[in-house]
């Protein structure tokens, strides 16, 4: 006897197959039926298809319209950020395309960078001061701009 798994995404659903080819214990019925209950989503999980019921198809920045061809393009937004806040009506959910979906996600990044309120990177320095000639060394003028645009954003 040979033991054959049909898997999803969700769950898997096993079954022994004898050596004649049928599956022993279940029905084709029952094996479909265990693959649609192991294939449907906990709640909470299927906030994507309700946004998408809800919503339309299509997105809430831009305007594009989507298709049942091209609708992995669409993305559901959390406007509060809490991917777990998925109230029934969905007022926390807005359809974005892909493109739509990143800008805004890294015009948050950019507005906490702006703001100071990002994590602290290590400054690093692209010149290097040559004391002696007070030009940047090896740069040129590219330096020089280079020297100067640090030190107004230094504040000096």
């Amino acid at each position: 006897m040979a033991k054959v798994s049909f898997g999803s995404k969700w769950g898997r659903v096993s079954a022994t197959v004898g050596k004649s080819g049928t599956a022993t214990g279940k029905t084709p019925e029952e094996v479909v039926r265990d693959l649609k209950k192991a294939a449907q989503k906990s709640p909470g999980e299927d906030y994507r298809e309700r946004s998408l019921a809800l919503h339309g198809l299509v997105c809430a920045r831009c305007g594009r319209e989507f298709k049942a061809q091209n609708r992995q393009l669409l993305t559901v937004h959390h406007r509060d950020g809490n991917h777990l806040n998925n109230p029934p009506d969905g007022s926390n959910w807005e359809n974005l395309c892909v493109y739509c979906h990143e800008d805004v996600h890294s015009r948050e990044v950019l507005g906490d960078y702006l703001e100071g309120t990002a994590p602290v990177r290590e400054a690093t320095l692209v010149f290097q001061d040559d004391a002696r000639s007070g030009t940047v060394s090896g740069l040129g003028a590219l330096g020089d701009k280079l020297r100067q645009a640090m030190a107004k954003k230094q504040g000096k």
